[in-house]
């Protein structure tokens, strides 16, 4: 079975330097899946804690499933992430001694279980947002025109 992604946080990569991804599965009820599935679900402005040794996804918005009448949970309630111990004691140490955030990159299912993609994340700043966006588009310029020179064209 191919993988299936529901939402995905474009945003991040624009305010974040990503250093690591990891995979994590998600701890949902039956109508949040339903509702996943349908892909009503919402990325932004989300973050993953680690309390107690236990990691929560916090902030992620899925709507309720329109024929799920008084099951369905809330839609903006904090959900359990499933990692491995030593996953965890390694995140947690690195976002509290090194001021990383974990931030959610993409949503999808695989195999048929949700899983999402943290991301170990540094904060950028403002103007290291501007010089990312004029290095891409000077390297998007330099490939267009490489391309016109390979075919033939005139600059």
């Amino acid at each position: 079975m191919a993988v299936h992604d529901v939402a995905t946080n474009r945003k991040a990569r624009h305010e974040y330097d990503i250093l690591e991804t990891v995979e994590a599965g998600l701890v949902l009820t039956g109508t949040e899946v339903k509702s996943l599935r349908t892909g009503q679900c919402s990325l932004q402005d989300s973050f993953a804690l680690i309390r107690d040794w236990e990691a929560t996804l916090r902030g992620m918005h899925i709507a309720p499933y329109q024929q799920g009448s008084g099951h369905n949970p809330p839609p903006d309630r904090d959900r359990r992430l499933l990692l491995h111990r030593q996953e965890i004691v390694r995140l947690a140490t690195k976002v509290k001694e090194q001021g990383y955030t974990l931030i959610p990159l993409r949503l999808y299912f695989d195999r048929g279980l949700a899983k999402i993609e943290l991301g170990l994340a540094k904060g950028r700043k403002t103007f290291d947002k501007r010089r990312k966006l004029r290095e891409e588009d000077e390297r998007r310029r330099t490939q267009e025109a490489l391309s016109r020179h390979a075919r033939g064209q005139s600059v």
